[in-house]
C-alpha cells in the first residue's frame, strides 16, 4: 500500500497454524489430566462450564455478546465517519483480531515490540504501534517494512531525539519505495504520559519526519484516557486538530495524503468522534479510534463510561449497546462466618486494578444450567492470590460448592492472566477456545 492509500478492508489474519497447535494439557482452564487437544478442536469436546468437567476458576467469553459488541462498534464507526484500530494489547488474541478485522477494523494497535511481533507472526496487514519505537523495536519495524509481507506500519514520535532513532533506522535499512514508516506525532499534556507538550515541539517533530527519506508524516494522535472529564478531553482533542491544521498550512503533509487523527477512545470515543468531526484541514481526514475494551466491555469502569456516552453523545449510534462478554466463574470454598464466603478466585485470575470483581450470577451446587442473578447485598471486599472475600447477607443461601459468576473491570488485566479462555454459548456450553500471547 502506498503512503497515500485510502482505507481498505484488511485481509484476515493467518490462523491455520494457531488453530492446529496442540495445547499443553497443563494449560490453565483445561481439565486436569486432559488429553492434548488442538486449539481449534476445543469446541468439539462437549464441555460445559457447570458440569464439573472444567476446573474453576474459569474465564469465559460469551459468543453472542462478543458478536454483538463487535458489530455495534463497527456500525457506530461507519455511521459517524470513523475508523477503528482496536488496541490489540487488550486481548493479545489473534482470533479476536480476526473478528475485529472481519467487522471492518482499519488496523490493529499495539503498544510494544513483542505485541507487534505477534501481529507480524499472524499476518496483520496494517499495524499501529502506539508508542515511540526504542531499541530493538526500530530495527524490527524497518525489517518488517522490507519483508515479503510488507505490512503498513504506523508508529508515534514526540521528540527530536525519538525521531533521530527512526532516522538512523531508515538509513541502516531503507524501506522500499511506497512503503515508508508512517509516523504520527504524539500530542501530550503537562504531567501526563508521553507526547509533545507544546505546538512548537510537535511541529519540530513533524518537520524532521517530513524531510527524512524512508519516513512519512501520516498525522497526529493522542491518548486522552488519563484525563479527568469531558471538558479536559475536548480541549486536548482540539489541540490535536490545531496541530494538524498548522502542519497542513505549513505544507508538511503530502498534497494528496489523507491526514490521520487518532485517539484512544475506550472511555471517551464519543468525544473523539465529535471533536474530530469538526476538523477542517482542507484534505481528507482519517479519524481513527483505538478503543480496545469495547469488544468484551466490562462491568465496572467502561460500563459507567458507556452510560455517560449514551446520555451525552450527539453522534449517531446503532440500536442496542455494549455489554460485558467476559466473566470469571469460581466455587464457594468456605462460608466461615454468617456474612462472609471465601471463593476460589484471586489476583491470579481476575483484574483488580480498576475495581474489585462484581458478583453477578449464581448456580447452586448440583445444578448444571440456568445461572440466575445473585441478588442484592453481595460485594467483594478483598482478593488474595487465590482467594476472594465475598460479603453477603447473613441469610444468604450461598453454600460450599455453589458457583458464582463475576463481572470484571479493565479487561486488559484479566486477559493477561489466562493463556486460554473458553468461548461459550448462551447455555455455557464450550464452543471454542481463544489463545492469548502475553
Amino acid at each position: 500500500m502506498s503512503a497515500g492509500a485510502s482505507p481498505m478492508h484488511l485481509p484476515p489474519p493467518r490462523l491455520d497454524a494457531l488453530l492446529e497447535a496442540v495445547l499443553d494439557p497443563s494449560t490453565k482452564g483445561l481439565p486436569v489430566g486432559a488429553e492434548p487437544v488442538a486449539l481449534g478442536a476445543v469446541g468439539a469436546k462437549g464441555w460445559q462450564v457447570f458440569s464439573d468437567e472444567l476446573p474453576l476458576p474459569l474465564a469465559v467469553l460469551k459468543e453472542d455478546v462478543l458478536a454483538a459488541n463487535s458489530a455495534y462498534m463497527s456500525q457506530f464507526a461507519a455511521m459517524n465517519d470513523l475508523l477503528i484500530a482496536p488496541h490489540g494489547k487488550t486481548t493479545m488474541a489473534p482470533q479476536l483480531y480476526d473478528r475485529q478485522i472481519r467487522d471492518g477494523a482499519w488496523a490493529i494497535t499495539v503498544a510494544t515490540v513483542q505485541q507487534l511481533g505477534v501481529c507480524l507472526r499472524f499476518g496483520v496487514a496494517r499495524i499501529l504501534l502506539a508508542n515511540q519505537p526504542i531499541g530493538q523495536a526500530v530495527g524490527v519495524l524497518f525489517d518488517a517494512l522490507s519483508s515479503d509481507a510488507a505490512p503498513e506500519i504506523y508508529c508515534l514520535a514526540d521528540s527530536l531525539d525519538g525521531v533521530e532513532l527512526l532516522v538512523e533506522g531508515a538509513r541502516r535499512r531503507p524501506p522500499p519505495p511506497g512503503n515508508p514508516l508512517r509516523v504520527l506525532v504524539e500530542i501530550g499534556v503537562m504531567h501526563g504520559r508521553t507526547g509533545a507538550r507544546t505546538l512548537e515541539t510537535a511541529l519540530d517533530v513533524a518537520r524532521l519526519v517530513a524531510r527524512t527519506p524512508g519516513l512519512a508524516l501520516a498525522g497526529f494522535e493522542c491518548f486522552e484516557g488519563i484525563l479527568p472529564d469531558t471538558g479536559a478531553v475536548d480541549a486536548f482533542l482540539d489541540r490535536v486538530v490545531e496541530t494538524a491544521r498548522a502542519a497542513s498550512d505549513e505544507g508538511l503533509l503530502g498534497a494528496d495524503t489523507p491526514v490521520v487523527l487518532s485517539a484512544g477512545g475506550s472511555s471517551f470515543f464519543d468525544r473523539v468522534g465529535e471533536r474530530f468531526a469538526e476538523a477542517a484541514l482542507g484534505r481528507p481526514v482519517l479519524k481513527v479510534l483505538r478503543s480496545g475494551c469495547y469488544l468484551t466491555h466490562d462491568s465496572i469502569g467502561y460500563a459507567k463510561a458507556f452510560e455517560r456516552i449514551l446520555s451525552e453523545t450527539t453522534l449517531e449510534r446503532p440500536e442496542g449497546g455494549l455489554r460485558a462478554a467476559l466473566e470469571v466463574w469460581a466455587h464457594v470454598q468456605s462460608r466461615p462466618e454468617p456474612d462472609v464466603a471465601i471463593l476460589s478466585l484471586g489476583k491470579r485470575d481476575v483484574s483488580h486494578d480498576a475495581g474489585l470483581p462484581v458478583p453477578l450470577f449464581v448456580l447452586p451446587r448440583g445444578e448444571t444450567a440456568g445461572p440466575r442473578s445473585i441478588g442484592e447485598g453481595y460485594r467483594v471486599t478483598a482478593l488474595n492470590d487465590q482467594h476472594c472475600y465475598l460479603a453477603l447477607p447473613p441469610d444468604s443461601p450461598l453454600a460450599v460448592g455453589d458457583r458464582v459468576g463475576f463481572g470484571i473491570g479493565h479487561p486488559c488485566t484479566t486477559f493477561d492472566k489466562w493463556t486460554l479462555l473458553m468461548v461459550v454459548d448462551s447455555d455455557y456450553r464450550v464452543i471454542g477456545g481463544v489463545r492469548t500471547f502475553f
